[in-house]
């Protein structure tokens, strides 16, 4: 059996495709809208004794990306759950949060989350799995958006199938205090290899939170006789068995509430998740 093309939904939303040439042959180019608030250390007050408010700034973020690609390869898109990451470190940034952080990405895909971190944090390392060219494309992408990076930036390997990381990933792991994640289960296999991979990262000390934004993804199955999300179920089992069977950490998991300002131009669906978990190392 073929495997299947697929095609992010966001383009049937809003049309965030421009008519700027792309670099590779089959790429477009987008430009995804947001609203960037100043971070205000003291509030001013005008003559009346009246807050003053600076209104936020209309950005874009430009990106380089396929507009339809196989399964395997679905990095090289850009998906809805990167906006509502996105929201939620720039959120997390205009608290202080991310301040003198240093912030790990895994499976950035084209980098659009790993960018808006950079806005707030010391340090993002923006990592994704070494096919399709991927990180040269995020490093593309990263010079279209150098504006927004005054962070330290990297982008580094990283595969959820390998055990074995070289020093330089480990000792990137060791600094970040922050793991993001987004649109990263689509399929068991790797769903299992990504649980096994943030297990190791937040074992690894000093203590880590992870941000992992996931889309329900429902398919109506005959066993069922409903309409289920498969993956997402996976998932959840996978960090349960974690939680419960791990000798070696202490696992708090909360699914957050969706109640924070929304900055991206996006729809955010009822069946967008997000998740923080965080982990003591014994």
């Amino acid at each position: 059996m073929p495997e299947l093309t697929v095609t992010s939904e966001i383009y049937e939303e809003y049309d965030y495709r421009t008519k700027i040439s792309p670099s590779t042959e089959g790429n477009v180019i987008s430009e995804f809208p947001f609203l960037l608030p100043p971070i205000r250390s003291n509030a001013t007050f005008d003559d009346d004794d009246d807050l003053d408010i600076e209104r936020p700034q209309k950005e874009v973020i430009r990106i380089e990306h396929s507009s339809k690609t196989k399964i395997a390869l679905v990095g090289l898109q850009v998906w809805r759950g990167a906006f509502l990451l996105g929201d939620w470190l720039i959120h997390l940034g205009l608290k202080g949060e991310l301040a003198n952080r240093s912030v790990l990405e895994l499976g950035a895909g084209t980098g659009l989350t790993s960018f808006v971190a950079a806005l707030y944090a010391k340090k993002v390392v923006c990592t994704d799995i070494d096919v399709g060219g991927i990180l040269e494309l995020i490093k593309l992408n990263a010079k279209y958006n150098k504006k927004f990076i005054k962070s330290q930036f990297k982008v580094m390997p990283l595969d959820f199938t390998e055990t074995a990381w070289s020093s330089s990933l480990l000792s990137e792991v060791k600094q970040a205090s922050i793991i993001i994640a987004a649109d990263v289960i689509y399929d068991d296999d790797i769903t299992a290899a990504f649980v096994s991979t943030i297990q190791k990262i937040l074992n690894t000390e000093p203590p880590k939170t992870l941000y992992m934004v996931l889309e329900k993804r429902y398919v109506f199955t005959i066993e069922h006789l409903d309409s289920v999300a498969p993956c997402y179920e996976t998932f959840l089992s996978l960090i349960d068995k974690v939680k419960t069977e791990n000798p070696h950490s202490t696992w708090k998991l909360e699914q957050l509430p969706l109640d924070f300002p929304k900055y991206f131009t996006y729809d955010r669906v009822k069946d967008l998740v997000l998740w923080k978990i965080s982990s003591t190392p014994n």
